[in-house]
């Protein structure tokens, strides 16, 4: 009897002075690898990057979760969502709780111009192998996805929903889902402003030239952008790395011959041409603000109607906003499409 009454005396003890285990709380893992697919790079830029990696509280060791790829816009990276972080566990774990748990991981896909728009080429590096042959390698060995079901999705904002396209494109049998956010496409529309930008047209043979030999500062503005998109669209070719083809001929009239290299990778015109631009089976979600200063609703809503008839799931929507406003609840409603779960207008 006194053996029983000293156990009891025991439990109580236990449960009421034994300290509570800490609350599972939502997460971030910082992955940093030096790349062997950028190096020796055309530009020089760093090889050695950081991929940010949330989790959701309900991460435990034996969970394999859905990872969602996160291309950010024109000069964000990792780094940018690291400082940032309070902000992005919670917007990680708000689509956990009320859409599925998934991981976050962020790329850093930045060059001396900005941004390298995810793509591969000779005149910046290949970025495009950098995330699918690197990046979901580092972060997969350590949060596996799952085998089946939707394992990873590709999604961004801007350039990098631009990218989110172009990725998955080029490697549909990694991405089951694209997320595409205001993405750079319909160049018609977005971007031939720059053929009458006075930056851009009032750059000189010989700056154009400095500029590719990294013998000047990098410019700023729709210089910048011009710079960083001719790197990404019209590099002259793999035995002359980092050249491009610049927009205008020395007499300062405007190429067409070579616009027509930057509408050769416009997600647009290229979903128009190829029938197989995409796995039939991928979940593909465009989308672009009403009030969209870069008018990249257009484009969403043209590649949607090339899309729809013919991709088993795909669909486009409007948000409320500008271009850069409520990327978060745009993401997760993104999210909870890809997943099939019930969405919410913005």
């Amino acid at each position: 009897m006194q053996t029983i009454y000293r156990a009891v005396i025991l439990s109580f003890l236990l449960v009421f002075f034994t300290p509570l285990a800490k609350a599972a709380e939502p997460s971030i893992e910082i992955i940093e690898f030096d790349s062997k697919v950028l190096a020796n790079n055309p530009l020089h830029d760093p090889t050695l990057r950081k991929v940010a990696v949330f989790s959701p509280k309900q991460a435990t060791k034996s969970a394999q979760l859905p990872v969602v790829y996160y291309l950010p816009g024109f000069g964000g990276s990792a780094e940018g969502f690291i400082k940032d972080q309070a902000k992005w566990l919670k917007v990680v774990q708000k689509i956990s709780d009320e859409v599925t748990p998934v991981r976050l991981a962020v790329v850093d896909g930045r060059t001396r111009w900005s941004c390298s728009q995810y793509v591969n080429s000779s005149a910046q590096g290949f970025y495009g192998n950098y995330i699918a042959d690197e990046i979901v390698a580092h972060v997969e060995a350590k949060f596996p996805a799952p085998w089946k079901g939707v394992r990873r999705v590709i999604a961004g904002h801007s350039s990098g929903g631009f990218g989110a396209l172009r990725m998955g494109m080029l490697r549909p049998k990694f991405f089951d889902g694209v997320i595409a956010l205001s993405p750079d496409s319909d160049f018609d529309t977005t971007h031939i402003y720059l053929s009458t930008d006075p930056s851009v047209t009032n750059a000189s043979p010989s700056q154009i030239t400095a500029i590719m030999s990294r013998s000047v500062p990098a410019p700023k503005g729709e210089l910048l952008y011009a710079v960083a998109l001719s790197a990404a669209y019209a590099p002259i070719d793999w035995k002359h790395p980092g050249q491009f083809e610049w927009l205008f001929d020395v007499n300062g009239r405007f190429r067409t011959e070579i616009w027509h290299e930057w509408l050769n990778n416009d997600p647009l015109v290229i979903v128009r041409r190829d029938r197989k631009a995409f796995r039939a089976t991928q979940a593909i979600y465009l989308e672009g603000a009403q009030l969209d200063e870069y008018k990249a609703n257009i484009g969403a809503r043209k590649i949607y109607e090339a899309l729809h008839n013919r991709q088993s799931r795909c669909t486009f929507y409007e948000p409320p906003g500008k271009h850069g406003e409520h990327v978060p609840e745009r993401l997760q409603r993104g999210i909870a499409w890809i997943f099939n779960k019930p969405v919410k207008d913005l």
